[in-house]
């Protein structure tokens, strides 16, 4: 019996409950349903408005506890919560205070799973830098699973994974709140100010992010941002690789358009396909993490192949000689300033969206030298507004356009031959979108409608 065998069957018959049905929990209601556990699914959706997949899952033997009320009075022996739910959350915290066992699907995941763990977190470039270790151990004939934060829930692959594959996860801050294991190698991009709308400050958000190495043991690697003050102060109990783009360190850097790692020079800078010097970084913390996995043929290979992820500066069309991008992903200040940094002309900027409650005061001075013409909307128009008028700087024109249809369709209409419409909103998506994924796709919609 092997270990996921193991965890599952310790499990039969007792009483479990799931707090959340979204994506990655609807596959373990199903694998709990199969180890013969009684199980509770619980979610804040209105029962009317549950998709058939969460219906099918009361037709297989879950019982649904929805609605308003959905936490109270659960009775559990085991809890899973959902990344998006505060582990310090009143019904967790009673659930934890009758002797309920509370985890994660990711926790377990990394119990049982039976492969090499590569783990990546950030507050930004943690989805392209994953997918770019992915992309190369692949290259390298490698079998790989990539999953985590972004992709496929990879718990019920277990059952499909080797001792010689590899799973590449990205974390968020809410995932690692309360794990108690890291992986072989973990990689922190950096770290800034973000989802100060869930966390209770910064300390809280740092130290989520610590637990990616905190439980690693001799022998482990963690790749560090040696040019990001919160990172480079970090510490973990096995070998430590730091990147950089400002100077030398111990294993990866840039210097005169290149990337060495050690004193050999891996890659030139120019051979990169996706832009934007952010992509630089990404690329330094995955050639730190997977040293010694992967050659450096594979990883020029890669580096002159691999077109970027779906939603991160993606070119969406050029049409009469304007070119729109969509970098939905840029849900936070530094991921826009990344953005407006990838480019060397000034752009055409729409921007804004949910309130986070995360300061915009660094945003404004580079909108002032990227931005030729800004377009705002959303909760955070305002913020944007005044992060810019109070830098004293000469100032791009700003248009306040209220929701996200009449900022794109604005933006577009004043865009000439040869301008960058550029689609980076510094804010969550919550105001209106479900995610970044479904507000990327409705700004692709409308720019091929044009």
């Amino acid at each position: 019996m092997n270990e996921f065998e193991r965890y599952f069957e310790a499990l039969r018959g007792k009483q479990v409950a799931v707090l959340g049905l979204g994506v990655s929990n609807r596959p373990l209601v199903r694998l709990l349903l199969e180890f013969g556990c009684q199980v509770t699914g619980c979610d804040k959706t209105l029962r009317e408005k549950l998709d058939e997949e969460v219906l099918a899952l009361e037709q297989a033997g879950c019982r649904l506890q929805v609605g308003e009320g959905y936490l109270e009075d659960v009775e559990a022996d085991v809890v899973f919560r959902t990344p998006g739910m505060h582990p310090g959350n009143p019904a967790i915290e009673a659930l934890r205070r009758r002797g309920a066992e509370i985890t994660s699907e990711m926790e377990v995941f990394f119990e049982v799973a039976p492969c090499h763990l590569i783990a990546v977190t950030g507050s930004d470039g943690k989805t392209t830098t994953t997918t770019l270790i992915a992309e190369m151990l692949k290259a390298e004939g490698k079998t790989v699973w990539l999953g985590g934060n972004i992709g496929t829930p990879l718990l019920p692959l277990c059952r499909e994974m080797k001792q010689d594959d590899y799973a590449v996860v990205e974390l968020s801050s809410f995932q690692l709140m309360d794990m108690k294991r890291s992986p072989q190698r973990a990689v922190v991009t950096n770290l800034a100010p973000n989802h100060l709308d869930v966390h209770k400050d910064m300390e809280e958000y740092v130290q989520a992010k610590k637990n990616i190495f905190h439980f690693q043991k001799p022998g482990d690697l963690l790749v560090l941002n040696a040019d990001n003050e919160i990172t480079a102060s970090f510490a973990g109990a096995g070998q430590t690789h730091f990147f950089s783009r400002k100077g030398r360190t111990n294993c990866v850097w840039e210097e005169n358009g290149a990337i060495y790692r050690r004193g050999e020079k891996i890659l030139e800078t120019a051979d990169i396909l996706i832009p934007g010097t952010h992509n630089v970084e990404n690329y330094m913390a995955a050639i730190a993490a997977v040293d010694g996995l992967v050659s450096d043929d594979t990883i020029r290979q890669v580096a002159r192949n691999f077109g970027g992820v779906e939603h991160r500066i993606e070119l969406v069309r050029i049409k009469d000689g304007v070119k729109f991008y969509n970098d939905s992903i840029a849900s936070s200040p530094s991921r826009t300033i990344a953005g407006l940094r990838s480019f060397t002309q000034k752009v055409i900027l729409i921007a804004g969206g949910y309130d986070k409650h995360i300061p915009y005061d660094v945003l404004g001075p580079e909108i002032c030298v990227h931005v030729s013409k800004l377009f705002l909307c959303g909760a955070t128009a305002g913020k944007i507004r005044a992060a810019v008028e109070q830098t004293g700087m000469e100032q791009p024109e700003i248009t306040d356009c209220g929701d996200f249809e009449n900022a794109v369709r604005s933006a577009a209409a004043a865009a000439r031959a040869g301008d960058i419409v550029l689609m980076s909103p510094a804010s969550a998506s919550f105001d209106q979108f479900k995610n970044f994924m479904v507000r990327g796709e409705c700004f692709k919609k409308i720019v091929k409608e044009l």
